[in-house]
């Protein structure tokens, strides 16, 4: 893309596979704490459950009406709720057993080493993204990823969280770059398309399912590979 000299990486969901890594972390614990004893009925229902309320949560959080210990602390609680049964028999290891043992597994998505590489010679490659600092530390060291970027942007360190535009002001700051040069990479149509174009930014929607949308991206790509043709 012409005038393009910085572009701007989600993490989770676009490099590293959350949902592959959540749910070998979450089958671990399903069997670490015999869940199944407890009153849950299947490992399905259990993994259903907690990624509808994580969801959930993480929206609360964005929004500002929860904080971190609250999304943290009680989402496995809530999660008994949500299959009926009693929050109180959710065993209190869950929680910081999931923080402990997710962020240091190493799924990436397909290519996500050899685009990186190649974009590497061409951009500033940067980090842009929503998650926890401890958590988004651990996953760029086990992956192997931080030796491909030049700056990693945390919302948790700026106080601002993506679509707020002044997370992408502030990381243009960081950069040394102008909006103009500046392009997003991300699977969120809402805080990565639509907050990056909204700061003037272009933005490249990574859609590996093929979901359907009504937003307008610059470029829309299924695989990671894709952006050595695109850039």
């Amino acid at each position: 893309m012409k005038g393009v000299r910085h572009v701007f990486f989600d993490l989770d969901n676009t490099i590293w596979d959350f949902e592959k890594s959540s749910l070998a972390t979450l089958d671990e614990l399903y069997v670490k704490y015999d869940l199944k004893s407890l009153g849950v009925p299947s490992f399905d229902v259990f993994l259903n459950a907690y990624r509808h309320r994580n969801e959930l949560l993480w929206e609360q959080y964005r929004l500002g009406t929860i904080d971190k210990p609250y999304l943290r602390d009680q989402r496995f609680a809530l999660t008994f709720w949500d299959m009926g049964l009693d929050p109180e028999t959710a065993p209190k290891g869950l929680a910081e057993d999931y923080i402990l043992l997710g962020p240091r597994r190493s799924h990436l998505f397909p290519g996500a080493h050899e685009t990186l590489a190649y974009l590497q010679g061409k951009y500033d490659l940067h980090i842009l993204t929503n998650g926890f600092v401890e958590a988004q530390d651990v996953k760029l060291d086990a992956a192997d990823l931080r030796r491909y970027f030049c700056e990693i942007v945390i919302s948790e360190h700026t106080g601002y969280r993506k679509p707020d535009a002044r997370i992408f002001h502030y990381s243009m700051e960081k950069a040394g770059a102008k909006a103009e040069e500046c392009l997003m990479i991300g699977d969120g149509l809402e805080v990565d398309v639509v907050g990056a174009q909204q700061a003037g930014w272009r933005a490249i929607y990574f859609n590996p399912k093929g979901e359907p949308h009504g937003e307008k991206p610059d470029a829309e790509i299924r695989e990671l590979t894709e952006l050595v043709r695109l850039l």
